[in-house]
Formats: C-alpha cells, structure tokens, sequence
C-alpha cells in the first residue's frame, strides 16, 4: 500500500515561520484528525533552505499555461526542476508553448502542487465521515 500525504504550504513561496509558528501549525494540523475515528500516523514541518518544488507525486499529471490555456509537457517542469536540484531561486520562467514569461506558481496542475520554503505535511491521514 502507498502512503498518501496532505501538504501545506504558504501562499508566499519565500517566506517561512519563527519555529514556535511552526510547531503550533503541526500542533494545528495533527488536531484535525483526533477525532473519534480518526487518524494520522505522522504531522511534521519541514524547513528548505531555497524555494522547493511541494509536487503531487503520482497525481502531478497535467499542467497547463495560465496564459494561453496550451498543456505543457511534464517533461519540461521535470527537465527544469533536474536542472535546479528541486530547489529554484527564480520562480519567472518562459513557457514552451506561447513563450511568455509567468511564475511557475501560475500554471495550471491538474492536481495542486507548489513551490515553497516550508511546509507540513500529515502522513496517511484519514477522518471518519459524519452523517446526518
């Protein structure tokens, strides 16, 4: 069985917490699943030291250009994301499809994915389904 993540990221890809903001953000996250029922094997932060690719593993399938709405090849965010070593100092690049420069923040995944400094992350988190 694979494992499955839920993954937090800031809105600024830059910024990062003092470490008490940060523990208090796992504190936070592991609490959305004590319920009864529910279950979470490990919350944790991570700190990067440059801008790093947050990816959707297996689900990061599709990417389209924010401007021009044309796929762009995974193969190109992949070839981009090699070249840097996960981590990018510059988030302004020219697409392949029309050429325009936009922040690899902006184009369009089929499933989400970011660009960040730090992040937490909930391992094999599940909540059980209340009905009414």
């Amino acid at each position: 069985m694979s494992d499955d993540y839920i993954r937090s990221v800031p809105t600024d890809p830059g910024w990062q917490p003092e470490p008490e903001a940060a523990a208090a953000a796992v504190a936070y996250v592991a609490s959305l699943f004590s319920g009864p029922g529910d279950a979470v094997d490990e919350v944790k932060q991570t700190f990067y030291d440059r801008v790093t690719l947050i990816d959707a593993g297996m689900y990061t399938e599709r990417i389209t250009c924010p401007l021009c709405a044309e796929d762009i090849s995974m193969d190109w965010l992949d070839d981009l994301v090699r070249e840097n070593g996960m981590s990018l100092d510059q988030l302004d690049v020219a697409v392949p499809c029309c050429g325009a420069v936009v922040e690899l923040n902006t184009l369009h995944h089929e499933d989400p994915i970011g660009f960040a400094r730090f992040e937490v992350s909930a391992l094999n988190a599940t909540r059980v389904e209340i009905r009414t």
